[in-house]
Order: structure tokens, then sequence, then C-alpha cells
């Protein structure tokens, strides 16, 4: 019994001892990301925000002042894109060319909670290197159009700063039952 408990012992002892292989490869990912973070630093020279624009302009339109969104002056060159909106099956909805960039849905001029500090926690706001806040996920986009259109759109889309035309889409298709 003494042996088999002294076996026992050793074993967790030893077993203790090593660092598993995931948070070896978290470390070395940790510092691997800090070694290219300090190599190639987020860009502090950016002067205007076309994110928060496009944001500012979205509040206008949504909120009836849509003159106030197609006059909103914009100190830098715009850049143009062109963007296809597609289906679930791959159909198109129609293609259009963009006046500035493309913005998601979850995409905010301020924090989307409020501040809060309790004791040692607090949460900090960090906006992204575009001065806005929110998180760029699949919720949806919205843009505007080179004569002042305001879409939003939930699907697939194709954006590029390519003029393309895009002829003969592929329609996917699925018989129900057959799972």
């Amino acid at each position: 019994m003494k042996k088999m408990l002294m076996v026992l012992c050793l074993i967790m002892l030893f077993a203790g001892c090593e660092e598993f292989g995931t948070d070896k490869d978290i470390q070395s990912t940790a510092r691997l990301g800090n070694k290219l973070a300090e190599n190639q630093p987020t860009p502090n020279d950016i002067d205007y925000s076309l994110e928060r624009y496009n944001l500012i302009r979205r509040t206008y339109w949504v909120n009836g002042q849509r003159e106030k969104a197609v006059n909103l002056p914009c100190p830098v060159v715009k850049p143009f894109g062109y963007i296809v909106l597609f289906t679930e099956n791959g159909g198109i909805v129609g293609s259009f060319t963009v006046d500035g960039k493309v913005s998601s849905l979850n995409s905010f001029l301020t924090p989307d909670s409020e501040y809060y500090s309790r004791g040692e926690y607090t949460n900090d706001w960090l906006p992204d290197v575009d001065g806005s806040y929110g998180e760029n996920d699949n919720m949806g986009i919205f843009f505007f159009t080179n004569d002042g259109k305001y879409i939003e759109w939930t699907g697939t889309y194709l954006y590029s700063d390519i003029p393309m035309k895009v002829e003969n889409p592929i329609v996917k298709y699925e018989i129900g039952g057959n799972k």
C-alpha cells in the first residue's frame, strides 16, 4: 500500500512539472505577436477617419436628415470601390459603385456600454485605429453610392477597387429532405 501511494505521489509530482504544449504555444504566439507589433506598429499618423465619416453620414441619414448626410464635407479624397451583392444561392441582387468605403453595421462612434469602475476593475474602451468602436462581424454592412444613396446589406458580397461585372453567376440549390 505504501509503495502504491509512493508511486502515485511520484506520478503526480512529475505530471505537475511539465508545462502543457498548449500553454507553450500560447506564450510563444503572444511573444511573436508582441515582436510583430513592435516591428510593425499601428499607424498613429492618420489625420481623418473615413469610418467615422461614414458613421456620421449614416447617423444623419437614418434620422431623417438626409440633406446633411449628402452634403457632409470630407477633407480627404474618398476612394471609389465596387461591390456586388449576392443572394444565398448565388444570384445577384445588384452591383454598385461605393463612395468612400464599406462599413460594418456593428461599428459605432461611441462605446456601446456604460463606463463602470468597481474597485480595481474597470472597463476600458479601446477604439480601433480608425477611431470607431464595435466589431467587424457578419452582422452586415452599409455604404453610400456615388450618387448619394444609402444601402445596408446582411448577405454575401464581393468588394474591390477594380470595376467588375458578374454576368453569369452560378446558382446553387438543394433539394429538401435529402440530408
